[in-house]
């Protein structure tokens, strides 16, 4: 793998692997919680906090290495954050407190929630722009491998062998995938000399100036819907299953035939987004999104349960592959890694409240269908910002 002849599938299969050991991590992380409410006895409130404080990482990462990404380069905090991530999932394994468990967690979070951007920052820079937002969809789709991964590593071995196991086995991979990373080459858009020029309060003003600002509020208004709603569906979706009268053991189950929905929701996205655009399909597929959520919440049978679970995953995981194909297509190359990450972290902000606010929902006795009720609400927000005010970037020229 030289520095000049990179091709397209060496590029998405070196950066899909850390992107599905991510996945496989945030995946088994909801499985854990299920498990640590047996073992350590847990209230709904502490569930919720293991959740938040992940993805308090996550917005703290996006935003600090999103910002590194364009002073010292893309590959370079692509090896930090996952170096990162895998050593203190690692550790995590260890752990015999809920703060100790707490304080690993957030900086899992931190080197997943810096990867992310920076990854569809450094794809979608390297390939031409006819390919560009099917690359970065297929790059997403490796999240689906990563949770199917988690759930089939949860369903063996957290019953027969303890959630530490689930977590050691999660950690390894990844620095197989640090090694394969630090033969990659830098973006060609990244110009350390460019960069040197620049300031770091020049770019982060730069997000919000007058000619990016309506792009900034358009990313910063979606990422904080879907993620929100993302995170306080998906981190729970055992723990609900549960609630629904089901055994951790069949709950587990049912969310691995969920799961597998996502990967038609990518390959129909990745397939479309060239052809219909990147907000037709980002509106459609987050309205699909927020009428399974509704469906869901409200479901009574095991059919619907498990029918409307396998339409949320196909809707929701299909628009996170448009969003991260349409986020770096907003910015120039000087502050694309500051942009794609301050959007990121203030989804992220989201992925923090919506844990917190199921927990403390269940805890204060309202339903399941009414929790679900307001992640539709919220996605349906985000879908009319986008509608209105989003560009359409479909095939143009990154600058």
């Amino acid at each position: 793998m030289s520095e000049k002849t990179l091709s397209q599938k060496k590029l998405l299969g070196v950066a899909g692997l850390g992107w599905m050991f991510d996945a496989m991590d945030v995946g088994m992380l909801s499985f854990i919680i299920a498990a640590l409410k047996a073992e350590w006895e847990l209230t709904p409130e502490q569930m919720g906090w293991i959740g938040s404080v992940n993805s308090i990482g996550m917005a703290v990462g996006a935003l600090v290495f999103g910002i590194y990404a364009d002073r010292i380069g893309r590959k370079n905090i692509f090896i930090i954050t996952l170096l990162l991530f895998s050593l203190a999932s690692g550790l995590s394994a260890f752990t015999t407190t809920l703060t100790a468990f707490l304080i690993l967690r957030f900086f899992v979070g931190m080197g997943l929630g810096g990867e992310l951007p920076v990854a569809s920052t450094l794809v979608s820079e390297s390939v031409p722009a006819k390919d560009r937002g099917r690359v970065v969809v297929l790059l997403e789709s490796f999240w689906a491998f990563g949770w199917l991964l988690a759930a089939v590593i949860s369903y063996f071995v957290i019953p027969s062998y303890g959630w530490q196991m689930a977590v050691i086995i999660g950690a390894l991979p990844a620095f197989y995938a640090l090694y394969l990373r630090l033969k990659l080459p830098d973006s060609p858009a990244f110009s350390p000399k460019k960069a040197s020029k620049r300031t770091i309060g020049q770019n982060i003003r730069d997000v919000w100036s007058k000619k990016y600002a309506r792009s900034t509020l358009v990313l910063w208004t979606v990422w904080f819907t879907v993620v929100f709603s993302y995170y306080g569906m998906f981190l729970w979706l055992p723990s609900v299953m549960v609630m629904k009268g089901f055994n951790l053991i069949q709950s587990f189950e049912y969310v691995l035939i969920m799961t597998l929905a996502q990967l038609p929701g990518y390959f129909t996205a990745a397939w479309l987004i060239e052809r219909a655009g990147r907000k037709f399909v980002l509106v459609t597929y987050l309205l699909g999104t927020a009428a399974s959520a509704l469906v869901f919440g409200n479901a009574e049978s095991t059919a619907m349960l498990i029918g409307s679970g396998m339409f949320l995953s196909f809707f929701n995981l299909g628009a996170w592959g448009a969003l991260y194909a349409y986020t770096p297509e907003q910015y120039p190359a000087v502050i694309r890694g500051t942009g794609a990450g301050m959007a990121a972290s203030v989804g992220r902000i989201g992925g923090v409240l919506g844990p917190l606010l199921v927990g403390s929902l269940i805890a204060s006795g309202q339903s399941i269908g009414f929790i679900f009720g307001l992640f539709c609400v919220s996605i349906v927000i985000g879908v009319v910002v986008l509608a209105l005010l989003g560009r359409e970037t479909k095939q143009i020229e990154l600058e």
